[in-house]
């Protein structure tokens, strides 16, 4: 009998997982279909799920000047992770290995700048931009997403950071290496899951980022959410359409995601288990 219910009940808890699991991808199923069909398709009631898939709706997108907002979000979001890379990693270090007197006021202060609404920000920002010629420049776009980006990164970072043995550092400094030399050949191997991790999340942040390139952008500088605003008209929603651009600017997360989700699982279960 025992055996029976502990059977029973992880044939249950499988079937729920798949419940789950087909409830959170559904939306993003039903998006890949509908951006294979036509227009007409796509408004019929009931949905239609048998019907003859056509490219045509990603040509449209295509023709509408969909690469030039592609090529500046992909600018952007490149440069800026990289960015916030280059300046979290010493920070992170600094406020975990080497920490200095007020560490926790320094952190502190990180923190607080991801309270203030962004909302709040948008009118000096605007003013700025504008008295600095950075108005529907990318520039500007890359700039505040490495702000944006650089509180989180340092706390995530600093984190595994920790993690790090400190004998290794020690062993390290007796054979005589310098900061760069420990950085780069002792610390680093350890912690790139967590780096990895940290890149990852300052790109999805970055390349789904709306707020500030619809308020700081129009036709040179626009990445691919104001693209996408575009698709709602005072004629209505065209849900093909619309689907097959949603759809394009999701693959380059996703195929980012998937190369990259060993390390993310790592780096985000680093600690986790000692």
């Amino acid at each position: 009998m025992t055996t029976l219910r502990r059977n029973v009940g992880g044939a249950s808890l499988t079937v729920a997982t798949w419940v789950i699991a087909i409830l959170f991808v559904f939306p993003v199923l039903w998006m890949v279909l509908t951006s294979f069909k036509q227009e007409a398709d796509a408004y019929t009631d009931p949905p239609r799920v048998a019907f003859s898939p056509t490219l045509s709706e990603f040509a449209g997108v295509i023709e509408r000047g969909f690469l030039p907002y592609l090529a500046n979000s992909g600018f952007v979001t490149v440069l800026s992770t990289l960015i916030v890379l280059a300046l979290a990693v010493p920070a992170a270090y600094a406020l975990s290995l080497a920490p200095v007197p007020r560490t926790s006021n320094a952190l502190g202060f990180f923190l607080s700048t991801k309270m203030l609404p962004i909302v709040a920000a948008i009118i000096p920002l605007y003013v700025i931009s504008q008295k600095t010629a950075l108005l529907d420049n990318v520039w500007a776009l890359v700039i505040l997403y490495t702000a944006m980006n650089l509180p989180l990164a340092i706390w995530m970072m600093r984190s595994f950071f920790l993690e790090v043995p400190g004998e290794m550092i020690e062993a390290g400094r007796v054979d005589g290496a310098k900061l760069p030399t420990l950085l780069v050949r002792v610390i680093l191997p350890v912690v790139a899951p967590g780096i990895a991790a940290t890149a990852l999340i300052c790109v999805i942040f970055s390349w789904t980022e709306f707020f500030y390139a619809v308020n700081l952008t129009a036709a040179r500088a626009g990445t691919v959410p104001v693209f996408l605003v575009g698709f709602i008209t005072s004629e209505g929603l065209y849900w093909a359409q619309l689907a097959a651009a949603a759809l394009l600017a999701s693959l380059p997360v996703m195929i980012v995601g998937w190369i990259a989700q060993h390390h993310l699982v790592r780096g985000l279960s680093m600690g986790a288990v000692k």
